[in-house]
């Protein structure tokens, strides 16, 4: 199954505290808007997303569709598809895609600790 690209989805306290910290890791702004409280940042391969009060953990995110540079990958694993797969694994959805649908959608599950994981398809 392919997931697509990945990030760490951070819940932080004060964005501007937190984008100079990880610009001190070596990462950068790659999108986001810091006006609106988000930011997205890449060091290499790597992507966290900067949130200050959109949600309260911490999330893993996937985007079925999209390499880490946000570009389209062809074939890739549909999110309808990735959610049949897991609904006939017995894994619990937190929200769920209307799987007569296409294009961009995104649904939540949760790991056996808790742990939230976005799957969120923007192709």
């Amino acid at each position: 199954m392919k997931l697509g690209a990945f990030s760490a989805s951070l819940s932080v306290k004060d964005i501007k505290a937190s984008k100079e910290f990880y610009e001190t890791l070596g990462f950068s702004v790659y999108a986001g808007q810091l006006e609106k409280n988000y930011l997205i940042m890449k060091n290499g391969n790597a992507l966290i997303g900067l949130f200050q009060g959109m949600f309260e953990n911490n999330i893993l995110t996937f985007n079925p569709g999209w390499d880490e540079n946000a570009n389209k990958v062809k074939p890739f694993d549909d999110i309808r598809m990735i959610q049949k797969h897991l609904k006939s694994k017995g894994i619990k959805l937190g929200s769920e895609v209307d799987e007569t649908s296409s294009g961009p959608a995104s649904f939540m599950i949760y790991d056996p600790d808790g742990n939230a994981i976005l799957l969120d398809q923007h192709v």
